[in-house]
This record gives C-alpha cells, sequence and structure tokens, in this order.
C-alpha cells in the first residue's frame, strides 16, 4: 500500500491514552507505551513476500526488515513472534523451516528472544515479525524532529527495491544478487546502538516509502531537507535496470505521491525513480550534529560494508519540504 493510500486508512485510529509516547498518528516507525519512568515498550510489525529463493536466505531478510523499525527508535529488541503465510502447496514444509531458521538467527543476533508466532495457509508466501523492544521514556528517536544546521546520514546503499525485482526476473548477475543479499540482512542494530553516543535530532529507516517518501516523513512545518544527489549511494547496476524498466511497482506509487512534495534542481530529475525506489531492509536516515557525522560515518563503514554516507542537510522551511540538488 502507498504512503498516500495508508495515510488515509488510519487516519481515524488515533491512539488514546496519557502513556502513549509515540502513536502512529504521525506516521513513526513503531509505537512506545510507557511502563514506568525509565521503561517503555516499543512495539511494531511487518512482514514481505520473498525477495530471493532461498527460503533461509529470505527469512534473515525478513527479520531484518522487521527488526529495523525497533532500531530506528534508538531502542533495543526484546522479543519477537513469527507470522507466517505459507504456501504449502507449492512448497514443503523443509522450506518453511529454513525460513524460520533465517529469522531466528537475526532475533538472536541482537539480542532478541523468539516466543512463537502465527501460521497460516496462503497462496502468496509471506514472512514477517511482530517485535517488542524497550527504551527509556527520554531516550527515543523520533522520525520527525530534525535540527536545523544538522546534516544528513543515509547507512545503506539504495536500489533493493530495483534489484529484488530483477531477481524475480532472473535479470541480475550473480555478484550483484550476494551483495544485495549482505546489505538486506544487515541488521541495523549496531549503527543504532552507536547513535547513543552522538548529538542526534531524528532518525528513521528506509523500506517501502524509499529514501524519499521516508524522508519526506522526517520533515515538519518548520524544516525541509536538502539532499545532495551525488553523495546518497546506490547499488551497483541499478540504474541500468531502471532504465530497461526493471521497477517494482511500489516505486512508481511512491513517485506518484511524492511528485509535489519534492524540489529536484537541475540534473538532480534522473535521480527521481532511484530515490523513491521501495527498499527492503534499508539503512537508518538520521539527522545528527555535523561535527559528529564523519566519525559516526567511518565507526559505521568499519562495523558494516563501507556505504554509510553524509548525504545533505537540515535546512529553514523552504518551497517544499524537500530539495534535491
Amino acid at each position: 500500500m502507498g504512503p498516500g493510500d495508508l495515510k488515509q486508512t488510519i487516519c481515524s485510529l488515533v491512539p488514546d491514552d496519557e502513556n502513549v509516547l509515540v502513536g502512529f498518528e504521525n506516521s513513526e516507525d513503531a509505537c512506545v507505551f510507557k511502563i514506568n519512568e525509565n521503561e517503555a515498550l516499543v512495539q511494531t510489525v511487518d512482514f514481505i513476500t520473498p525477495v530471493v529463493d532461498d527460503p533461509y536466505i529470505y527469512g534473515k531478510i525478513a527479520a531484518a526488515n522487521s527488526l529495523s523499525d525497533i532500531f530506528a527508535m534508538g531502542a533495543e529488541v526484546k522479543t519477537a513472534l513469527n507470522i507466517v503465510g505459507f504456501d504449502k502447496t507449492n512448497h514443503n514444509y523443509e522450506v518453511l523451516s529454513e525460513i524460520l531458521r533465517g529469522g531466528n538467527e537475526k532475533i538472536k543476533e541482537c539480542g532478541g528472544v523468539l516466543m512463537g508466532g502465527h501460521t497460516i495457509e496462503s497462496l502468496e508466501m509471506y514472512y514477517g515479525l511482530s517485535v517488542t523492544g524497550m527504551i527509556h521514556p527520554n531516550k527515543i528517536l523520533r522520525n520527525n524532529t530534525p535540527k536545523i544546521g544538522h546534516v544528513l546520514v543515509l547507512t545503506k546503499p539504495i536500489g533493493m527495491g530495483i534489484l529484488t525485482t530483477a531477481i524475480k526476473r532472473d535479470l541480475l548477475k550473480e555478484s550483484t544478487t550476494l551483495e544485495a543479499v549482505k546489505v538486506m540482512e544487515a541488521l541495523n542494530h549496531l549503527p543504532s546502538r552507536l547513535l547513543k553516543e552522538y548529538d542526534v535530532s531524528a532518525c528513521t529507516d528506509i523500506t517501502g516509502f524509499g529514501l524519499l517518501g521516508h524522508a519526506f516523513e522526517s520533515t515538519n512545518d518548520n524544516v525541509s531537507l536538502s539532499i545532495d544527489a551525488s553523495a546518497v549511494p546506490v547499488m551497483a547496476d541499478a540504474f541500468d535496470l531502471a532504465a530497461k524498466d526493471v521497477v517494482p511497482g511500489g516505486s512508481k506509487r511512491n513517485m506518484k505521491y511524492l511528485e509535489d512534495k519534492v524540489s529536484f534542481i537541475g540534473e538532480s530529475q534522473k535521480y527521481r525513480l532511484m530515490f523513491c525506489d521501495a527498499q527492503t531492509s534499508g539503512g537508518l536516515l538520521i539527522s545528527m550534529n555535523e561535527e559528529d557525522a564523519a566519525e559516526y560515518v567511518k565507526r559505521v563503514e568499519d562495523l558494516t560494508f563501507g556505504y554509510a554516507s553524509i548525504i545533505g542537510s537540515i535546512i529553514p522551511r523552504g518551497d517544499r519540504p524537500i530539495i534535491v540538488y
């Protein structure tokens, strides 16, 4: 479902409780419920259809995608429940076991515990997690509180929607497939933990609404996001595939929704589709102090795969919420 359709669907479902610290009225990555002065519950749920053929790798990617919302809030994962739609007509139960094994591996990697789940028969396969995390009520990272003067950091490359579409069509060479898998199955856990050491004003993760869709959700009435198109990391082969219209439908819906919300300056116009590409298990988009950003990027690169980049800055509100140059 596209961002505009989703917003219209849930607009009347606003939680009404004084302990709800973060609801879903502002398109946050997860909801937060205060338990006491020192503890708050962070909850999210997500699932995806297969993006690769290998069930074990699919399980790892789907779990990493689900867990990411907890990390985007600055929280730690505690427990998770499996959510499965299994196509037993075309697959045996060994496939399901491998999916769940991959998912459980990622839950354990970040210190979480699998507590069960629910499986139904479905002609279309899907898998994901309902995840519970914990955080101090005063240390929540919101997505729409960026501070003017802070810079934007992106921790993973974009183009995954295009690459996974190519995988489904058997159009992607093996080396690029392996690199895409490495990026998608990587948790945002350690990059999120590092943020506790720096001056951070906002954070979100880049998933189905693409870089610009989630960037738009990170704006407010007082700020715009200025993005340097040449600084945004993009996966190899993504531009060539996009030129051949190897593009998921969600990316095109994102582009339509954002057409009056983004100003493209000069040659940045050529990045429009790529920056709207619907991601699976994308990176964190962080608003942080410029003095901290270079060190943070270097530490993330040392821990992961070298794609983290400073891609823009937070500026006073302009004519549109996002400027790409």
